[in-house]
């Protein structure tokens, strides 16, 4: 059997083009891509202000999947956004596992809070985790980030997907690349993710266990957020 893994970052479904929420484009680009089990990146939730609402049902909705949102922070201390996962198969349990900051913030960049997004998803009878993260953009953040995966990692049929803010010679990238096969080196080529309309840079992956046999992986050419979608395919 089959089963097809999208990582998407989404930019909180703005259109990258016309810069206007577009619930259709994001969900467009997942169909294109065929995807069976969706992790999304920078996701608004209902919240007071108009903007913020709930995105992942929406596009999950739209698709007929299961959805589950991860709140890492709330914008203006009442708007949620964070990680998402919308699966056409059931969703068995999911939880959110805080990133920590770092104790002290040794540079001058933007700091935000993130977290990592750990479920269990029931394909027919097998159960599949599925890891989704957003690294922060400093090295500091990043560290606690790659920790947080390691130390959450269940011991056999895992898929790790996200934006992990950083490049694939990265050495801070190491400690989950000595326990997870990076489904990239299956690229015919060089592909890179972002932005959308002209990229220069590769920072959205997907990562499995040795477990899973890859049959495929890509970074389609698709203009809807500001990343590019990076997807894979796995037999089970």
């Amino acid at each position: 059997m089959k089963i097809n893994f999208m990582s998407f970052n989404t930019q909180h479904c703005l259109n990258y083009l016309q810069q206007k929420i577009d619930f259709d484009i994001m969900a467009k680009a997942i169909m294109e891509c065929g995807a069976d089990i969706i992790g999304l990146n920078e996701m608004r939730d209902k919240g007071p202000d108009a903007e913020y609402e709930a995105q992942t049902k929406i596009i999950a909705e739209k698709l007929g999947c299961y959805h589950y949102f991860a709140k890492a922070i709330d914008f203006g201390g009442v708007n949620p956004y964070g990680n998402a996962l919308i699966s056409k198969y059931p969703i068995l349990s999911a939880e959110v596992v805080p990133v920590p900051e770092p104790e002290v913030r040794g540079y001058n960049g933007y700091y935000e809070d993130r977290c990592l997004l750990k479920a269990v998803i029931d394909v027919n009878g097998q159960k599949i985790s599925v890891l989704v993260i957003h690294f922060g953009l400093n090295p500091d953040e990043a560290e606690n980030a790659v920790k947080a995966v390691v130390s959450n990692l269940p011991e056999n049929k895992v898929i790790l997907m996200g934006d992990f803010n950083l490049p694939p010679e990265s050495e801070l990238l190491l400690p989950i690349k000595e326990r997870l096969f990076d489904t990239a080196k299956l690229f015919n080529k060089e592909k890179l993710s972002y932005p959308s309309d002209a990229p220069y840079i590769k920072i959205d992956y997907i990562f499995t266990s040795n477990d899973i046999k890859v049959l495929s992986a890509d970074i389609p050419e698709i203009i809807a957020s500001d990343h590019r979608p990076h997807t894979a395919t796995i037999e089970i």
